[in-house]
């Protein structure tokens, strides 16, 4: 039986495609994206949560840690971890009945997936919706996403990837036929600016997009609007003059920024890139959007919700088979 790491699985979802959906989170991406809403996707490996505020103090912790990677910290009351030291053992998570400890990512079967998905097909059916595969990044898991889409296939169950596109066209290739609808990011057009604020360069990424496209693949491009990041009218024009190039485009969906995620870099024990960046107001929107239907592409927009594939590794290499 396939196993895979899933760090969620959400239900009744309403942003990642069409209709309702289940959203399933996979561990692990490539990317490095200085705005990143689900840090704790980051490793393919599960990584220490610590909500200081749900903390009460007791030391428990601290007595169970074979590692001795657990200490009193200088704020009264509140411990800090050495994460280098850290095995991953779960004895803190399991004997913390506060919940301020506990690890992203766990590994899952495709059965066990699939009896979460099968549940809700009568909702899939009266909404148009379905299955979407997002992360972290789906494509660095290929044999258990294919196994899911195939699982997908033989229940009927419509099937959305959500991906960076920082894959080998190979990884791609072999499961384009059980995907309905690619949810694909465009981050930035100039490769330079895209490996500095992502990790990697683009030129993979927009060649997966245009062999996608000319494949007959049905692809909705969605763009994270970020201010002082990707929001200049240079980097808009550019990315709708490529777009437009693209045979059957089913259209675009501009994201704004958030900074609802830094709470979380908080709790892994990193900083956030972005602190001091807010969210783009309605008129900046829709100015962005005002680029593309210029000329001809159709667009969506939505606030609060910019999803962006991400990871820790700046040398990351392309999901392989």
């Amino acid at each position: 039986m396939q196993h895979g790491t899933i760090f969620d699985i959400k239900k009744y979802s309403i942003h990642d495609g069409p209709g309702i959906r289940t959203t399933v989170f996979f561990s692990g991406c490539p990317l490095a994206c200085w705005w990143c809403h689900n840090p704790e996707s980051h490793s393919p490996k599960p990584e220490l949560i610590y909500r200081a505020a749900r903390c009460q103090g007791c030391g428990a912790c601290l007595a169970v840690c074979p590692q001795d990677a657990i200490a009193w910290g200088s704020e009264i009351g509140k411990v800090v971890t050495d994460r280098e030291k850290c095995t991953r053992c779960r004895a803190c998570v399991d004997i913390c009945y506060a919940g301020a400890r506990e690890f992203s990512g766990y590994s899952v079967t495709v059965d066990e997936v699939m009896a979460q998905v099968s549940r809700e097909i009568p909702f899939y059916d009266q909404s148009g919706g379905g299955v979407t595969f997002s992360g972290g990044e789906p494509l660095m898991q290929p044999r258990f996403l294919a196994a899911l889409l195939r699982a997908c296939r033989a229940q009927e169950i419509h099937t959305a990837v959500d991906t960076s596109g920082f894959a080998t066209w190979r990884v791609i290739e072999r499961m384009r036929g059980d995907v309905d609808l690619f949810l694909y990011d465009l981050k930035h057009m100039d490769s330079a600016r895209h490996c500095q604020v992502t990790g990697v360069p683009n030129e993979l990424i927009l060649d997966n997009l245009r062999r996608l496209s000319a494949k007959g693949a049905r692809c909705l491009v969605r763009i994270p609007l970020i201010p002082g990041i990707n929001d200049d009218a240079e980097n808009l024009s550019a990315s709708a003059r490529f777009l437009a190039s693209l045979p059957g485009l089913a259209g675009v969906e501009l994201m704004g920024y958030h900074d609802l995620a830094q709470a979380k870099y908080q709790a892994l024990g990193r900083e956030y890139a972005l602190p001091e960046t807010k969210p783009p107001g309605e008129a900046e929107m829709q100015a962005a959007a005002d680029i593309f239907k210029s000329i001809g592409i159709q667009v969506q927009i939505s606030f609060g919700g910019a999803h962006a594939h991400h990871g820790t590794s700046q040398a990351a290499a392309p999901a392989v088979p």
